[in-house]
């Protein structure tokens, strides 16, 4: 998700997508382990769209 798309959306939005954003990048981790990813490019951007994520709804939280 691009930072504009997590501004605009709501908090509820936010909540289910980062809990589908921890899923995956879990999921992904437990693939790496096993056998390496084709991208393992992926882990990086689950992990960042995650922290974005989280961190705008610290922000809201706080105002």
């Amino acid at each position: 998700m691009k930072q504009s798309e997590i501004k605009e959306a709501s908090t509820a939005e936010l909540q289910e997508k980062l809990a589908e954003i921890k899923k995956a990048y879990s999921d992904l981790k437990i693939a790496h382990a096993i056998s390496p990813l084709e991208n393992p490019i992926q882990l990086k951007t689950q992990r960042r769209a995650k922290a974005r994520i989280a961190t705008e709804l610290t922000k809201r939280e706080v105002q």
